[in-house]
């Protein structure tokens, strides 16, 4: 039901699969924080795959502006990840959460 969840959230707002999982598998399933985002970015690969099959087929993608992210993207992902592991785990959790009421501000305003 969660991954149900977490992909229609992903399928409906276009992100957020995330939000949803990882305080799920830390909070719930008392996974630690690194396993339980790496075990979030697999989860979200294949809810964006499908998301993106259905968005590229019904709707007109820059597909030039969708190469420079990925690009970016997987840059910054490998960066992430590599720096996921060295960060103490209170600090990661900091910033998830400085960064979920961030971003909570910035759609509310």
């Amino acid at each position: 039901m969660l991954g149900f969840f977490a992909g229609l959230v992903s399928g409906f707002f276009g992100a957020g699969g995330g939000m949803i999982l990882v305080p799920f598998f830390t909070l719930i399933r008392k996974q630690d924080q690194v396993r339980a985002r790496a075990t979030t970015i697999i989860c979200i690969f294949f809810m964006a795959l499908t998301s993106s099959f259905f968005y590229y087929k019904k709707f007109d993608i820059d597909l030039n502006l969708t190469l420079k992210c990925v690009i970016g993207g997987m840059v910054g992902s490998y960066i992430g990840s590599k720096l996921l592991v060295k960060l103490n785990r209170n600090i990661l959790r900091i910033f998830f959460i400085i960064f979920l009421l961030y971003v909570g501000i910035k759609m509310i305003c």
